[in-house]
């Protein structure tokens, strides 16, 4: 049984054996974790970032899909990449906010990874309610039949940890 751990801190500076990035479709880098990673995991991650473009994912990364890379100079031995879909109030895309996580899961599983840390998916910048994002995030890990031993939900913000926390129980 995986065992759902919370922190709080910048998701970079883990040890773990993969850490999850809430990247934009480009797998360029952007901002927000995003940049982050790409900032402190150096120019390894965006070389194979590049390489997936021209090969394999020519139009970017697809929302709720998962793909995995180095982690560079990152404590970290892989990143896996996942886009998370924009908040709508029109149509309930909690679907595929889940299958971030249960993607990343499965690209965690297939790496042999046992301890996976994931940052907040679609909050912030994409307008995901915080309290939703949590309990989406926490529902589809326990949802999923992955072999990971302990998956770390990272806060950078000590409101998010506490939020992450009750959801955990």
């Amino acid at each position: 049984m995986t065992v759902i751990d919370v922190a709080e801190g910048d998701i970079t500076t883990f040890r773990v054996d993969a850490i999850v990035n809430a990247a934009n479709s480009t797998l360029l880098g952007g901002g927000g974790v995003d940049g982050a990673i790409h900032r402190r995991g150096g120019p390894a991650i965006l070389a194979e970032c590049r390489e997936l473009r021209s090969t394999t994912l020519p139009d970017g990364l697809a929302e709720g899909a998962a793909v995995a890379t180095t982690a560079g100079n990152l404590a970290a031995s892989w990143v896996i990449h996942t886009v998370g879909p924009r908040f709508s109030r029109h149509e309930d895309r909690s679907a595929v906010l889940r299958s971030c996580y249960t993607r990343s899961l499965a690209v965690a599983d297939g790496l042999g990874a046992r301890t996976v840390a994931f940052p907040l998916i679609s909050a912030g910048a994409f307008g995901w309610p915080t309290e939703d994002a949590v309990k989406q995030a926490v529902s589809a890990i326990r949802a999923s039949r992955t072999t990971v031993d302990v998956v770390t939900l990272v806060a950078f913000e000590s409101h998010v940890a506490n939020l992450m926390r009750r959801a955990v129980g």
